[in-house]
């Protein structure tokens, strides 16, 4: 997708979406005290490490790692936050990455600062040379319940076979997996285990 196509859709998703992500600001504040947006160094294109937007789903002091390596995150979770992570609507601040060019709405999605094992399976594939999405192929085909080796296989399939069919069918199916809430696994204990992962929100 063109950065001219990325910078017009962000900036009317966040105009026509400005009174739900206000609501929600406002909803995380109410339910737990500290700020509305959790932010946290991802692996964009290239290599090249960005800073990630979400909303904050889990309490202030949670530790800055990936999900399955708390000792029981549900404990972690604010109860506004086991929504907002069911529903997805956690990711929408994402649109300012986007809007900043950290982004795009379709591809891999980015991989944890501290995630060597995905960061190297993609560099030798070549996955890296691709903008991370907001949702991507191995998304809509496992999403959280997906292994590492299992998510890179669809980034490499997404990297050979780009076209705009292929990111209408993504859109659709995501659409579709989030008003299921389909693949979302909470805590898991699985570290080979592609999961929300890393999030003190």
């Amino acid at each position: 997708m063109s950065r001219v196509i990325d910078i017009l859709l962000s900036l009317i998703m966040l105009i026509f979406l400005s009174p739900l992500l206000f609501l929600i600001i406002f909803v995380i504040k109410v339910d737990t005290k500290g700020p509305a947006l959790f932010t946290q160094m991802r692996i964009g294109k290239n290599n090249k490490a960005f800073v990630l937007y979400k909303f904050r789903t889990m309490r202030t002091g949670t530790p800055n790692v990936a999900t399955h390596l708390l000792e029981d995150s549900r404990t972690y979770i604010t109860p506004f936050g086991k929504f907002l992570r069911k529903s997805s609507f956690d990711e929408l601040p994402q649109f300012i990455n986007i809007l900043k060019g950290d982004m795009t709405f379709i591809g891999p999605r980015p991989a944890l600062y501290n995630q060597f094992d995905l960061i190297e399976l993609r560099t030798r594939c070549g996955v890296h040379t691709l903008r991370p999405g907001v949702t991507g192929w191995a998304q809509v085909n496992g999403r959280d319940c997906l292994e590492i080796s299992e998510k890179v296989d669809f980034d490499c399939y997404y990297l050979e076979n780009q076209k705009l069919t292929l990111d209408i069918k993504i859109f659709l199916l995501t659409v579709l997996k989030v008003i299921r809430a389909e693949g979302v696994l909470e805590g898991s204990q699985n570290p080979n285990m592609v999961e929300k992962g890393g999030r003190s929100m």
